[in-house]
């Protein structure tokens, strides 16, 4: 399948690249790295990377306008992402060829070639194979994105991190002198005002009866703070070690563009399914949905508690 993905690049002289909406480290990460890989190797094509809300992790590159180009005699490749309505890219439908590049669980076939791996990590792990099984090129550069991409998807190889995962890594260690102190601290480092909004999470978090963590954080309250929604819903990934709690999300008010943004996050039950039905979706632990209400989102916290209640009963029955 790579080297049918590597042919397929070959033959097109003009490679737009997108992700999903909501930008995070690995889907940018991994597109950047592709696109730079391909100019690399081929350096007479024309290759874009395209999508919104890049600027808070611009440590890992300038995203592209999608510029007036002939989308007939375009190839389209679309990385961390499951469902056509995510996609960040207007005109998917234009493009003469599609690739999909994904590792998250399926949820539906849009694209004329679709390269899907749950059990990996990150779509960071699965450019790194692409790159190690062809002849795409890589440096310095395209690795330390990928690293940086597959680090904040396993958050630090907490999770999905398995053997190839660490395989790969101590591949990458032996071949590029990666300076992994200054790597984490692009990754990691935030301003005060987001130490505060956490703080402020911490001392304001609900927990239901089944053990789902959650706040709603209006605008009003992140504007208080001199956040963004994007940093405030990055958070949810602070809270995975709370004894009382199986489940739990970051609910965000977007006033801006409308849109309630909620980040999940579960140690144990599964959560996609539940994502999906609020205009979202993910892995079976870590999703994000979005809802046009707050009493949608209000329904999205019952329907995990549903969730949370029947798994622990699962868990009690096992015990028994």
């Amino acid at each position: 399948m790579l080297k049918k993905i590597y042919k397929e690049i070959k033959k097109y002289d003009t490679i737009v690249i997108a992700r999903h909406i909501g930008v995070d480290p690995d889907a940018m990460a991994s597109q950047l790295a592709l696109k730079e890989s391909i100019l690399l190797t081929f350096p007479k094509k024309h290759v874009l990377a395209v999508g919104s809300g890049g600027a808070k992790f611009s440590y890992l590159g300038v995203l592209d306008k999608l510029e007036d180009i002939d989308f007939s005699k375009a190839m389209l490749i679309i990385v961390d992402t499951p469902d056509q309505k995510r996609v960040d890219c207007p005109s998917i439908d234009l493009f003469s060829y599609k690739i999909k590049i994904d590792h998250h669980p399926f949820v539906e076939k849009f694209c004329d070639l679709e390269f899907i791996q749950e059990t990996k990590s990150s779509a960071c792990q699965l450019i790194l194979e692409l790159l190690y099984k062809t002849k795409l090129k890589r440096n310095q550069s395209i690795i330390e994105k990928l690293f940086i991409g597959l680090v904040s998807d396993t958050n630090r190889f907490l999770f999905n991190s398995d053997r190839t995962v660490f395989s790969l890594i101590s591949k990458l260690l032996g071949e590029y002198p990666l300076d992994l102190p200054s790597l984490y601290q692009q990754l990691y480092m935030r301003p005060l005002n987001e130490v505060h909004l956490q703080g402020y999470i911490e001392q304001n978090l609900k927990i239901t009866e089944h053990g789902v963590g959650y706040i709603i954080l209006t605008s009003d309250v992140i504007s208080k703070f001199s956040a963004d929604v994007g940093s405030a819903g990055n958070m949810v990934n602070n809270f995975n070690y709370i004894d009382e709690v199986l489940v739990w999300l970051l609910i965000s008010e977007d006033r801006k563009n409308e849109v309630i943004k909620i980040n999940i996050r579960s140690r144990g039950p599964v959560i996609n399914t539940v994502a999906e039905k609020y205009h979202g979706g993910g892995h079976k632990f870590a999703s994000g949905a979005r809802v046009t209400t707050l009493e949608e989102a209000e329904f999205l916290v019952h329907d995990l508690d549903r969730v949370c209640k029947e798994y622990i009963k699962e868990m009690e029955s096992k015990v028994k």
